[in-house]
């Protein structure tokens, strides 16, 4: 059976070139056998924090936020692809994320992160460690970091060049983990029902 896997993107920017990294990354894991699906926060349109999912009367909440808590809450694992704004998160990626809460638990996370220049997002990448463990998920220790974005994936997530075969290099080990800690978890909850 294959793994349903969400793959989160949250830039708001009219010229995106970290989709870039998003669509190679469904693919990669689709080539793999696994049910990617891309979450393009821009395209759900969530409206900044004011009351998360939880927060609301059951089937009250916007159809887009009960539709994508649906969606995590079926998920196995995901995949957070982030750039980097002033050394901190996407504030468009932070905000969808925040609308949630009990339908990330226990579950693997991981982190694929990219800028323009070669500092590769990491900044950013490691900020979201924090945060995403603190939302109740396991982050994975393999990361994704390309830059620059535009010496690596072209404009359809296709690799170019010495970048783009050591990013495909990179993940391979970083699918073969998430595949191995999305396997662990899975068992897990078979096994033992969560403690909360």
């Amino acid at each position: 059976m294959s793994d349903r896997i969400l793959v989160l993107y949250g830039s708001y920017r009219s010229d995106r070139a970290g989709i870039r990294l998003a669509d190679y990354i469904v693919q990669g894991l689709k080539d793999r056998g696994n049910d990617a699906r891309l979450i393009d926060a821009r395209a759900i349109g969530l409206p900044m924090l004011d009351r998360m999912y939880k927060e609301y009367a059951p089937g009250q909440a916007p159809q887009a936020m009960e539709d994508l808590a649906e969606q995590i809450r079926s998920a196995d694992a995901f995949v957070f692809v982030t750039g980097e704004y002033n050394w901190g998160v996407q504030p468009g990626l932070k905000n969808l994320t925040d609308h949630f809460l009990e339908e990330w638990f226990w579950r693997p996370a991981a982190v694929a992160s990219y800028s323009a220049g070669r500092l590769s997002g990491v900044r950013a990448n490691l900020a979201w460690h924090g945060t995403l463990s603190e939302m109740g998920m396991v982050v994975i220790p393999s990361t994704v970091a390309v830059g620059p974005i535009a010496m690596t994936l072209d404009e359809n997530g296709a690799p170019v060049g010495d970048a783009g075969r050591a990013l495909d290099r990179a993940f391979s080990r970083f699918a073969d983990d998430l595949a191995w800690w999305t396997a662990a978890a899975k068992h897990q909850r078979a096994q033992t029902p969560p403690p909360y």
